[in-house]
């Protein structure tokens, strides 16, 4: 798997370095090791990769770097929990993720619930693993800590590698080193002494019982440095939350029983585990270069509409912020309704379905969101046309070809801003679920001798 690395910017002008992966329910993961973040240097640690190789098969995972660490910007002032909203907040608005599964751990949970106290039209599940929401409530001793103060203004190096055995609980010589390592190079010890200092003023408790999302914590049995009783306190302060114990001692959960960790997270997120596994089954039966025939899919192409008449009022910039809105709302809609992106097609996306009423449902919800935030911006409005179309396309490679997936194009460039067309097949194939079609007649195709009969999902209220 290879990483896409982006870029967002704070509204004080930091760069934030992100990157997301996998297909799903959108999980948002703050930086793990906090402060400490790479998330290119993530990948050359096994134990971490094999973690997110996991978690990536049923949701879409999305990681950035902090400020002041790794391919974000190292030089600034100061880095508390503000800041780390703001970065939060510029890369879920970067990416256009209307809601998500928030992912918070140790210290960094305090983040996850500030945010979700302010976002909470935005946070659709909260995710808290070992949560330590004010200082007072880690149970290491005090002479303990003031050990690793002293320890980190002496020898930078050997903080590290103490951090990775005791509080990461890498317990590997070989595995801790690499750990410490990576946190070596994903902040400079002149940063992280001048930078960052956790505030134990700051104090989030009180937004507990504010929040309404669903929250699993999670406690590690045998972990040390935090008793189970401050879980338990976490879970009894919110309305919607319950408590799941691993096994284990370590903090990090690419750490032991990875897949009992992804299964666990699958259950509260709502996925069907054996639905996803059989779409990814599909999907590599797709991708088999040695296989060009594949199985019936539906096929659909979204397009934004006067896409150059954008550019040029907007400028290249504010195009391309555009292009992110509509490719996020679109990634969305298709981790929702079980689809698989194929490919982007410069102003637009082709995907692909197990099922006709899957892309229809994903089709209506697109056009919604769109809606929506045409409502809410109405000076920026973008419009978005989509195609739908059922058969067998040809797989090579990455990418899938010929007739089924021609005529879904054609029908796409066919639609009128806001528009949801689809093909007589399409039609058929849902009959009986619910769906408003109106026949548009038989248009004439490019490329299609025979004209080619195409039906209007109507989707607004105005509509029926």
């Amino acid at each position: 798997m290879d990483l896409s690395i982006e870029y967002a910017r704070t509204p004080d002008g930091v760069i934030i370095a992100h990157t997301s992966f996998g297909s799903g329910v959108p999980l948002v993961s703050i930086p793990p090791a906090l402060p400490w973040s790479n998330i290119e240097e993530e990948w050359e640690i096994p134990e971490w990769r094999h973690y997110y190789e996991h978690l990536s098969e049923t949701f879409r995972v999305v990681r950035y770097d902090n400020r002041g660490a790794g391919l974000s910007s190292r030089d600034v002032p100061i880095i508390n929990l503000e800041t780390h909203l703001q970065d939060l907040e510029a890369v879920v608005d970067k990416l256009g993720l209307d809601r998500f599964i928030l992912f918070g751990l140790y210290f960094n949970a305090e983040i996850a619930v500030a945010y979700a106290a302010k976002h909470p039209e935005r946070v659709e599940g909260l995710i808290l693993w070992i949560p330590v929401l004010h200082a007072e409530e880690s149970t290491r001793p005090q002479a303990e800590q003031e050990a690793l103060d002293r320890l980190m203004d002496i020898d930078y190096a050997i903080f590290t590698e103490t951090l990775a055995h005791t509080i990461f609980g890498w317990e590997q010589g070989e595995s801790a080193h690499r750990m410490a390592q990576y946190m070596q190079g994903s902040m400079t010890a002149e940063t992280f002494k001048n930078c960052w200092k956790h505030d134990d003023d700051v104090d989030v408790r009180p937004l507990l019982s504010k929040i309404q999302a669903p929250t699993l914590v999670v406690h590690r049995r045998d972990y040390k440095a935090t008793n189970l009783e401050v879980s338990r306190r976490v879970v009894a302060a919110m309305p919607n939350a319950r408590l799941a114990i691993q096994p284990g001692s370590s903090l990090s959960p690419y750490m032991g029983d990875v897949g009992a960790t992804v299964d666990l997270f699958n259950e509260f997120a709502g996925v069907d585990r054996e639905r996803a596994d059989n779409q990814r089954s599909l999907h590599a039966h797709d991708r088999d270069p040695h296989e060009s025939a594949v199985a019936f899919r539906t096929i659909m192409f979204t397009d934004m509409e006067e896409s150059t008449a954008i550019t040029q009022r907007l400028g290249d910039a504010g195009a391309q912020e555009l292009v992110r809105l509509h490719n996020g709302i679109v990634e969305q809609a298709l981790a929702r309704f079980g689809g698989s992106r194929v490919k982007h097609t410069g102003d637009g996306i082709m995907a692909s379905f197990p099922t006709a009423s899957g892309a229809v449902e994903c089709g209506i919800e697109i056009q919604r969101a769109f809606g929506r935030r045409t409502d809410d911006e109405p000076e920026t409005v973008v419009s978005v046309r989509i195609g739908i179309n059922a058969g067998e396309p040809v797989a090579e490679g990455d990418d899938l070809f010929g007739t089924a997936v021609q005529l879904a194009s054609r029908v796409c460039a066919r639609a009128e801003a806001g528009e949801i067309l689809t093909t007589d097949v399409v039609r058929q194939l849902v009959a009986g679920k619910g769906f408003l079609f109106f026949d548009k007649g038989a248009a004439e195709l490019r490329g299609f001798e025979d004209p080619v009969r195409v039906y209007e999902v109507r989707w607004r209220p105005d509509q029926a």
